[in-house]
């Protein structure tokens, strides 16, 4: 039988019958609802929300509380995203704990993942958990949690299709997590009105770690997470995957003509990021991540040769980042999260079997 994450590599991300909580309310209530035994810091938004949720995890951490904390993409392994005390679990083993029921149910990806480290906090019998949302809000399988806190980092325009085709409406959407007794921290206050009667603050993970516990708490060193703005030998890695994100890559890139390497889902505003990343590089080198969605590589370089001075098509990640390597300059992967995983799977299988041709 597959392991635990073999079998959830497998699972579907997008449930089939569109987005809604029954199936993860059913799933937890044969867990006997691990979620009502601690309370939260939800965290939601379009961008930013694993360095928020890394950061808040940190502060109350340093407060002495016993702190369980999930986030989603991974980039290098699936255990990224179910940490207690600031160390990764066994992610093979939390999975295993909710299979029956996943299975059972018929739960998604991110359901079951989210499941198993909601479980995993219950069983370590964390102090709070901080919870980075998966898409939206309303509708997210996060939307289960005894939340105190409300965070809500950024709203861009991305998933329209699905949250709605304004920031308002989108913004509403991800507020919808707030509960009647919720502190709710906004990044400026334009949303105030979308949550009534409920005491709002302006500020960021920084203001939501003090919200929890009431007083006012140092900031954490920076935060370093793989994949965002993750400097390299010649290279920076960021999964900039929309086109806010793209354009706060841009507005700190560290000035030079770079390469640029990358996929970028369908669903996306494609044209708007390849206009961003046109400002910060002349070469481009287009390629595909596995993802369902993702552009093939011929049509994210029929789409960037208008923009670019010289633009190439591989299909294969690891082979596009060396030909952008080849072009000469600093390179930039960026466009997907997806992008930046496989790159990593296909660099720790090379190590792996280095490290075996090694041993022999």
């Amino acid at each position: 039988m597959s392991t635990g994450v073999e079998w959830l590599a497998g699972l579907s991300p997008w449930p089939r019958d569109g987005f809604g909580l029954d199936r993860m309310r059913a799933l937890l209530r044969a867990l006997e609802d691990p979620q009502a035994r601690f309370p939260a810091v939800h965290v939601v938004g379009t961008n930013g929300k694993s360095t928020a949720t890394r950061t808040i995890e940190s502060m109350l951490g340093r407060e002495g509380l016993l702190v369980g904390a999930t986030v989603s993409p991974h980039v290098r392994r699936w255990s990224e995203r179910i940490t207690v005390g600031g160390a990764e679990l066994d992610v093979d083993a939390a999975v295993e704990r909710v299979r029956p029921h996943a299975e059972r149910l018929d739960a998604t990806q991110f359901e079951t993942i989210t499941a198993a480290a909601l479980q995993s906090f219950a069983d370590r019998e964390v102090d709070v958990a901080v919870v980075e949302a998966g898409l939206g809000g309303r509708l997210d399988a996060t939307n289960v949690l005894r939340t105190r806190v409300v965070l809500l980092t950024n709203v861009g325009l991305d998933h329209t299709d699905v949250l709605g085709p304004t920031v308002a409406d989108i913004a509403r959407e991800k507020l919808a997590v707030a509960h009647v007794d919720s502190v709710v921290v906004l990044p400026d206050d334009r949303f105030a009105g979308l949550v009534p009667g409920r005491r709002c603050v302006l500020g960021g993970a920084v203001a939501a770690a003090e919200a929890f516990v009431g007083r006012p708490l140092a900031p954490p060193p920076p935060i370093e997470l793989p994949g965002r703005l993750e400097r390299r030998d010649g290279e920076i890695r960021d999964g900039a995957h929309n086109a806010d994100g793209v354009r706060w890559l841009a507005a700190r890139l560290p000035t030079a003509d770079y390469t640029i390497c990358a996929s970028i889902l369908r669903d996306k505003d494609v044209d708007t990021m390849l206009d961003v990343l046109a400002g910060v590089g002349s070469r481009f080198v287009a390629t595909t991540s596995a993802n369902a969605r993702a552009l093939s590589a011929d049509e994210l370089a029929d789409r960037a040769r208008p923009r670019f001075a010289h633009v190439e098509a591989q299909p294969i990640p690891s082979a596009a980042l060396g030909r952008a390597h080849a072009l000469g300059g600093p390179v930039l992967v960026t466009g997907s999260l997806y992008l930046l995983a496989e790159l990593e799977a296909v660099e720790r299988r090379d190590a792996d079997a280095a490290g075996r041709e090694h041993a022999r």
